[in-house]
């Protein structure tokens, strides 16, 4: 398949964070390449170019919205760094539930859905551990991707999926095997989450306020002015004292004074001001 140039490359990465917040970078047509190549075919678009040109028409609705959703799909694994969900289970839950008996739990930008069905797990293993502690958590992942939204609400996954980062304790505890090589995520995990779509370029209201927010290796996707707003908005949808939980290599320096840090052993946390 013809190369993008680099001209229509520059125009659809103007684009694309426009719709979405995503900064392509220098030099990523092999990305744009990977992502929607199987599009061209799809929607009989001739070349990769015309594609991205029928993306960026008025027009075409309905390639817009399929160009991002697959520009916007990323990878993830369960239990991604261990350590956040480790802290989740000994120090925020039993923290929270100090102050309060229910409590909202937010997952930003969760892909394909291992984030809050992971901090799900956690909570009904802090559960049987003080059993009526929390009288209900409510788990809310969003994201922009309406065919990651269809997967997560499913709860299947296939035995590769399972393979990144889930322990074969938790896969015979919280799993059920439904044939044709794909399990499902048990009952008492799954109602504990919500899924709903959200662009964090747009409001948070209609979700709400949470007690905390996990937005973990999404920013890095962001330019620093769209950062700095979504993590502003983070700190409106917090509660007194909530906490935001940022992926390993993310930072809030010269973003935002609205959080202070919290050094735990290992890693940080963000608690509101």
């Amino acid at each position: 398949m013809k190369e993008l140039s680099d001209e229509l490359y520059l125009q659809f990465s103007s684009f694309l964070e426009q719709q979405c917040g995503i900064v392509l970078g220098n030099n990523k047509q092999y990305l744009v390449k990977s992502r929607l190549s199987p599009l061209v075919s799809k929607f009989q678009s001739g070349s990769l170019s015309e594609l991205i040109k029928q993306a960026m028409s008025l027009r075409e609705r309905n390639i817009r919205a399929e160009v991002v959703d697959a520009m916007t799909t990323n990878e993830t694994l369960w239990f991604r760094d261990s350590y956040p969900f480790q802290l989740l289970g000994d120090r925020l839950l039993p923290e929270l539930v100090e102050a309060r008996r229910g409590i909202k739990i937010w997952s930003a930008a969760c892909s394909s859905g291992q984030e809050p069905y992971s901090i799900s797990m956690i909570v009904q293993e802090f559960q049987r551990r003080r059993p009526g502690a929390l009288s209900s958590v409510q788990i809310t992942g969003t994201d922009i991707s309406p065919s990651m939204l269809e997967h997560c609400k499913k709860g299947e996954y296939d035995a590769l999926a399972l393979a990144r980062g889930l322990s074969p304790e938790r896969k015979r505890q919280f799993f059920e095997d439904v044939g044709h090589g794909r399990f499902r995520i048990n009952e008492q995990v799954r109602r504990c989450v919500n899924f709903r779509p959200l662009n964090l370029l747009d409001s948070y209201a209609s979700l709400g306020k949470f007690d905390i927010i996990f937005c973990r290796n999404v920013l890095i996707y962001f330019s620093a002015e769209l950062k700095s707003k979504i993590l502003n908005q983070f700190a409106g949808a917090l509660n007194p004292k909530g906490y935001l939980l940022l992926g390993a290599s993310e930072s809030l320096t010269g973003l935002t004074d609205r959080f202070e840090m919290v050094r735990c052993n290992p890693g940080i946390i963000y608690r509101l001001k």
